[in-house]
């Protein structure tokens, strides 16, 4: 044990000097401390997965632990003649989106692969799988045909000029979908994602229920590949529709990582040329998230696939600060900032990236990232992504955390129709848009229901957070936004917290305790 402090000890002061080589100011003192403070990881674990219960749609299940929610939309699908009853809303709107929902479900399934043995330990895996669970059996029920997937249920623009409570929700429950004659391989494929990686997680829980997920994934594979074209859909916050390849790569290697089929990985070593070197990963570009899950591959003894791997370097040099050609710059108290709309969505999914692709580097004992005259370790890289879990924890300018319930210091007035307006429970009467406009959304108090493990958008980019409901590029929650989170926050569940603190205590630095546990 003795040697593992000195290694953690020795450790943190390597970091230290890359801070410092990095950013060149600061005091020994401050940045240490910085890098030693850590929070209650396992909890903001637990409260990223309940989240998802806060935002489930349909016929609530006995186990459901989110009280204040209760049944709603269990008509939806009717117009048509199918059973689209379930699923999440994607904020906190109540308008059902497959295309992020699906995203939402694989990184979740992502994060249950990757950390299934931290997740386990904190006792959160079969919370974790029913999250999962809950979106994949709404995908499969929205694939009707093999070339029909409904892709949306709700109209958002109605939505958005309705604030009412999901359980009385009037307006209209609008009907999308995409067939062989109005193809969206984008959402497609993205289903396919989400099914392909889910039938990983459920393998040894529920065959049969994989090997269901894993034939439907390939059935809404081969229609998005065949019937290629640009979905035509709405679309839920800032997209750039990045064409569809990315998602076509990114169920072609879920789907290998499945079922072990080497036409899928043939696929994406013939289609290595579609890979760009991008800046973000989001729900509605996935190159970030296919080179990282084939830069695994590579360094497992496939060479076929360096292509996949100089592109996630080349990201991982966008990114980090003091790499020669950083992109993405980071606020004055060090987080990642790529734009102003829900901007917290980027940060996660940027650090889940970095935190799976500097554990595959260990792993392949890689000398690290080199950035023109900056070479970044895996160390290195996870350092600068634990910035950016313990910023959203607390760990900022403001001093406050960007989860609802997390810490003693956290948004109250969230942008969410649902947690605004007094629960069904407490309050039976039919809330209408209006009065739900009038009296809830524009008040200012505090939400009445705590929608516990929510992340909002988070600050602009001068580290600034005003807690006004209104502000719903900075106080609105995703689906998406949680499951990256969960996936970053997963990777320090193991951290030897009570080593690291023995080597401070020697070292006679002073901690602050307020809103902090420290190592």
């Amino acid at each position: 044990m003795e040697n593992c402090g000195v290694v953690l000890c020795t450790l943190a002061l390597l970091v230290f000097c890359f801070f410092i080589s990095v950013k060149g100011k600061a005091s020994f003192e401050d940045d240490l401390l910085s890098l030693a403070a850590t929070y209650n990881y396992k909890d903001a674990l637990e409260k990223s997965i309940l989240f998802f219960e806060g935002q489930r749609s349909g016929k609530l299940p006995a186990s459901q632990r989110i009280t204040w929610r209760g049944d709603s939309a269990l008509s939806d699908g009717k117009p048509e003649g199918v059973n689209l009853v379930g699923g999440y809303y994607d904020a906190g709107d109540n308008v059902k989106f497959v295309w992020p929902m699906s995203f939402s479900m694989c990184l979740l399934s992502w994060a249950a692969i990757e950390y299934r043995h931290e997740i386990s330990s904190a006792n959160q895996l079969e919370h974790l799988r029913d999250a999962i669970r809950w979106g994949t059996d709404f995908i499969l029920k929205a694939h009707t045909s093999p070339t029909t997937l409904y892709t949306q249920v709700g109209d958002g623009n109605s939505d958005h000029q309705c604030w009412e409570r999901p359980e009385d929700m009037d307006t209209s429950r609008a009907l999308y979908k995409i067939t062989s004659n109005s193809p969206g391989s984008e959402v497609a494929a993205e289903a396919a994602a989400a099914l392909a990686a889910a039938s990983i997680v459920f393998k040894g829980v529920d065959s049969k229920y994989s090997s269901k997920l894993l034939s439907q994934s390939q059935s809404l594979f081969d229609c998005a590949n065949k019937y290629r074209g640009s979905y035509q859909g709405s679309c839920p916050f800032y997209c750039s529709y990045s064409g569809y390849q990315d998602e076509l790569l990114w169920a072609a290697g879920w789907l290998y990582k499945a079922s072990g089929n080497k036409n899928y990985l043939t696929y994406v070593t013939s289609n290595k040329g579609w890979s760009q070197v991008v800046s973000e990963f989001s729900w509605d570009n996935k190159f970030v998230g296919v080179q990282t899950l084939l830069a695994k591959e590579f360094y497992g003894g496939n060479k076929d696939l360096e292509k996949y791997k100089n592109d996630i370097e080349s990201f991982v040099c966008a990114v980090m600060p003091g790499s020669s050609s950083v992109q993405i710059r980071t606020t004055p108290g060090g987080l990642l900032y790529t734009r102003d709309g829900s901007n917290l969505q980027y940060v996660t999914t940027v650090t889940m990236a970095l935190l799976i692709h500097s554990k595959t580097l260990s792993a392949a004992q890689s000398g690290g990232v080199q950035c023109g005259s900056a070479k970044f370790s895996a160390s290195q890289i996870r350092a600068f992504a634990k910035t950016q879990v313990d910023y959203i924890l607390g760990n900022n300018p403001m001093k406050r955390s960007y989860m609802v319930g997390f810490g003693s210091k956290y948004p109250t007035q969230l942008h969410h129709r649902g947690a605004s307006i007094p629960s069904i429970r407490v309050l039976p009467n039919k809330v209408g848009c209006n009065e739900g406009q009038s009296r809830y959304y524009s008040s200012t108090k505090p939400n009445p229901n705590t929608h516990v493990g929510a992340l909002v958008g988070g600050p602009n980019s001068n580290d600034q957070f005003n807690d006004l409901r209104s502000e719903y590029s900075h106080l609105e929650p995703t689906t998406y936004m949680n499951a990256a989170f969960v996936g970053s926050v997963a990777a320090f569940l193991a951290e030897n917290n009570d080593n690291f603190n023995l080597q401070l205590s020697k070292l006679n630095i002073k901690k602050s305790t307020k809103n902090v546990a420290w190592m």
